[in-house]
């Protein structure tokens, strides 16, 4: 793997994707290639290099972009998944993008995990976050807090332990990952007194799980779960605060998003454009940094 580049997609260039990207390339000295806005990414990297084709190298490289009408930020993930699944880059990471932003223009998915779910025809990639010794995935993502019940059935919890048994066990080299499985509800359920969700769902899917050789902790309540997160390897989560909340405050500026299920290695930045932060030098690269940390441990080192 190591004789084709990693690829990292800044994001919007109106954000500080591109500031953080060139920082995190010239700190670790890996070889990457950009993908991404070139006049965005000369403020901050006179000294870059624009290339017609990915291959190895040194110094800070951007590859040139077919014309197209699509945002500048969506082409780069297109062409980076492509050179993914052709096997002429290792692994991407992206940068945020500003969903909003993108809806405006007629971008049609919630966000990064569905469109490379999209790119790569996987009906449902898992997010999961890395920060520190702390690993979580969860079931649902981007929902109100009102759907997540409905949300929450049978079949999604069972794909979301298979997605994150099997990514523990192929890129991170358990032998036999233990996953800590979140209630949804306080006490996960007291036996139904504080919900059925546990009863009805979430546990009959871990017990399919086990049946299929997994070592499934839960349906436990969340405070549970990360109060004792030694004791599994991953953390899977039912709603988005419920996994990310206790994570983030355990290592924000540091956590990596990594998307499970798919075909390729996916790992992101833990925050957003910051356009507050644009130009003022106070935008950090940590979360960049372990970014590009995580792809190449997850490609073999």
């Amino acid at each position: 793997m190591s004789r084709v580049p990693l690829v990292l997609t800044p994001g919007d260039p109106r954000g500080i994707g591109p500031e953080v990207a060139v920082r995190a390339l010239r700190s670790t000295g890996l070889d990457a290639v950009l993908l991404g806005d070139i006049d965005a990414l000369r403020r901050y990297a006179p000294e870059l290099t624009v290339v017609d084709e990915l291959s190895t190298g040194t110094g800070l490289r951007a590859l040139a972009l077919p014309p197209s009408d699509e945002p500048v930020e969506v082409v780069a993930i297109k062409e980076a998944v492509a050179a993914c699944l052709a096997g002429r880059a290792r692994a991407i990471v992206t940068g945020p993008i500003h969903k909003a932003r993108l809806a405006a223009r007629g971008f049609p998915y919630p966000g990064h995990t569905e469109l490379l779910g999209a790119l790569c025809g996987v009906d449902a990639p898992v997010m999961a976050f890395v920060g520190g010794a702390v690993r979580v995935a969860l079931v649902t993502v981007h929902l109100p807090l009102r759907d997540v019940p409905a949300a929450i059935t049978h079949a999604k919890v069972l794909h979301t332990l298979r997605a994150a048994d099997r990514a523990l066990r192929e890129r991170l080299g358990f032998a036999h990952p233990r996953l800590a499985v979140c209630g949804l509800n306080p006490h996960a359920g007291d036996d139904g007194l504080l919900g059925r969700e546990e009863i009805d769902t979430i546990g009959p899917a871990c017990v399919a799980a086990r049946a299929e050789g997994m070592d499934i902790w839960g349906p436990i309540s969340a405070e549970t779960a990360f109060y004792e997160v030694d004791r599994s390897d991953m953390v899977v989560a039912m709603y988005h605060d419920q996994g990310l909340a206790p994570l983030k405050r355990v290592d924000f500026g540091r956590s990596v998003n990594w998307t499970l299920g798919l075909p390729i290695v996916r790992t992101s930045v833990d925050h957003g454009t910051a356009d507050a932060l644009v130009g003022t030098g106070r935008a950090s690269a940590d979360s960049m940094v372990a970014a590009l940390e995580l792809a190449i441990r997850l490609t073999g080192g």
